[in-house]
């Protein structure tokens, strides 16, 4: 039989021994309930102020022999949480919190009201674990769940965190049997969270959690670079990892195959979309968790690096009524940042725009995004063919990614759509190629590709310790066999602004072909990758190098860090 209906003793005794208030009280509080007409003790000592709803708790836990717990948003699984209707809990005053296997953990202030109990497990359909927690705190629980739907707020804790709390968190395991062990792990819950917190605050763009024979190590991307950030005890790294799962509504007892899942944080009052990314390596899995910050999201084309002179190139390929327009450049140079700058630059009311994209990012408004999801079928190349019946005057497509993606992008651009899309190439010429070789006929490439974008992200130069300093040795002479003038360029000495690196935040470089019809010729004969190149040298293009070393002029990047990405 469980515990919550054996016959207690009485409160009011209860409370005696425990020594909340003294006989005369507990007398006074009886005769004061015979005159209201069967008041609850519990509810006339609160309004006499004789007790609080922590003593009355704990009362009940020694009573019933139920645990007690104080709720936060971070021990509610809101995988459980949605299988009650809101009103049912705001009525009764019950609180889900998890399931493990067939047992759900649930918070209750009442443990003598039996018809929710049996309801409770009716709509579970399992057992129930019955904790104590004030009604008071039932009702905060209830009412943050429904108010942040389903995000977890970060800077809730932020307060709460030290460094040394990271740095000392206890050794557990996560094996989530009762809520005594979960109460126990809270510690786990504000490492996590503490993470994630300075991860965004840094200005990350991702998060690193490997665990290897000898340690855990958490690292953050900060400006393309990772950088270590701590060391937690190895022992911990299957209690992160699930909880992790959990924010993600992953699959916490899946430990063989690898899984990705989303989770939405508050942090600053403002929300943070997080996707997540976990791979089963050899001594364990390896996590990832990708930032996107809209807040910290540049749509700005000139903000993002692009020179006055290419833009105005550019905007006029990108109002044309029909055509292609790709940006290439490998995986983290900032392709997707471009391809939303330009929607957020072209979006009007008198145009339908529509994207196919894998995941959608950053959410444009005034712009219908459509998520690719292959295991539904639902490919880049299907997802196109069906969104050419909705009428689009201008189409983004994430990535092309096989040829038949290619071929809907460019059947799409010659049927009257403006069509913009990403290829992973280390240049604007050899996108052409690359096309070819998807097995695009040269004709069609001559007659829809009206220009291509190619980028690359250089670190900025820190502005707090930024001082003129010639090149290196080594970036001096690479330099000078190119032609380029090595003396009048700026470097980052290092300061607390940018923790001793020399740089702080992101910009562009960028390379722009147009096609004009000696290229189109060009394209449609089957001229190779360098004769392709010799024509865009002739036509006077920007390359990728030119781009960057103009901004080390201007004091924007360095010379060595211009080199690390083009070359």
């Amino acid at each position: 039989m469980s515990p919550a209906v054996k016959t207690p003793a009485p409160l009011g005794r209860v409370l005696v021994e425990l020594r909340k208030i003294t006989e005369a009280q507990l007398e006074e509080a009886l005769q004061e309930q015979a005159r209201t007409g069967g008041e609850r003790l519990g509810e006339i000592l609160l309004r006499q102020d004789l007790v609080t709803e922590d003593d009355l708790l704990e009362c009940l836990a020694s009573q019933y022999s139920l645990p007690m717990v104080k709720l936060n948003r971070f021990l509610v699984d809101h995988a459980i949480f949605d299988v009650f209707p809101q009103r049912f809990l705001e009525k009764n005053v019950v609180c889900p919190m998890f399931r493990v296997e067939d047992t759900t953990t649930v918070a209750i202030s009442d443990p003598t009201n039996i018809f929710v109990l049996d309801e409770i497990r009716r709509l579970v359909g399992g057992r129930v674990q019955e904790v104590l927690a004030t009604a008071s705190n039932i009702q905060d629980a209830i009412r943050n769940r429904a108010d942040i739907n389903d995000a977890f707020g970060i800077d809730d804790i932020v307060d709460e965190v030290e460094d040394k709390d990271v740095q000392i968190v206890e050794e557990r395991s996560d094996d989530l049997d009762n809520i005594a062990e979960v109460s126990e792990l809270s510690p786990v819950v504000r490492l996590v969270n503490f993470v994630i917190f300075k991860a965004i605050q840094e200005s990350a763009s991702d998060i690193h959690i490997e665990v290897d024979e000898a340690e855990l190590r958490v690292r953050h991307r900060v400006d393309g670079v990772l950088h270590q950030v701590m060391t937690p005890p190895r022992s911990l790294h299957a209690a992160v990892v699930s909880r992790i799962k959990v924010m993600a509504n992953l699959d916490i007892s899946e430990r063989r195959l690898p899984q990705d899942g989303r989770v939405r944080v508050v942090f600053e009052r403002r929300p943070v979309d997080l996707r997540v990314s976990t791979l089963p390596c050899a001594n364990g899995e390896k996590v990832v968790i990708r930032i996107l910050d809209k807040d910290s999201m540049m749509l700005d084309l000139e903000a993002i690096g692009v020179g006055r002179e290419m833009l105005e190139v550019l905007d006029q390929q990108i109002r044309r009524p029909n055509g292609m327009i790709l940006v290439t450049g490998p995986t983290g140079s900032g392709k997707s940042t471009t391809l939303y700058s330009v929607l957020q630059r072209i979006k009007a009311p008198g145009l339908n725009l529509c994207t196919v994209e894998d995941p959608v990012e950053f959410n444009v408004k005034g712009v219908n995004q459509v998520q690719a999801n292959a295991k539904i079928g639902l490919t880049f190349a299907n997802a196109l063919r069906s969104l050419l019946r909705q009428d689009p005057d201008v189409i983004m497509v994430g990535e092309i990614r096989d040829k038949e993606t290619a071929a809907m992008a460019v059947q799409a651009s010659l049927t009257g759509h403006l069509v913009l899309s990403t290829l992973h190439t280390n240049d604007a010429p050899s996108a052409i190629t690359r096309l070819v070789n998807m097995e695009i006929e040269p004709y069609l490439l001559g007659a829809s590709l009206q220009g291509v974008l190619a980028q690359r992200l250089v670190r900025k130069i820190c502005s707090e310790c930024r001082e003129a300093s010639p090149a290196t040795a080594r970036a001096g002479e690479r330099l000078k066999r190119m032609g380029f003038d090595v003396e009048r360029l700026y470097r980052g000495a290092g300061c607390g602004s940018c923790r001793d690196t020399g740089y702080a935040g992101r910009i562009g470089i960028f390379e722009l072909l147009t096609f004009d019809d000696e290229l189109r010729d060009l394209v449609v004969g089957g001229g190779d990758l360098q004769s392709i190149r010799r024509h865009a040298a002739k036509q006077g293009i920007r390359r990728l190098l030119d781009d960057g070393i103009a901004k080390t002029h201007e004091g924007i990047t360095s010379a060595d860090e211009v080199l690390r990405v083009t070359e």
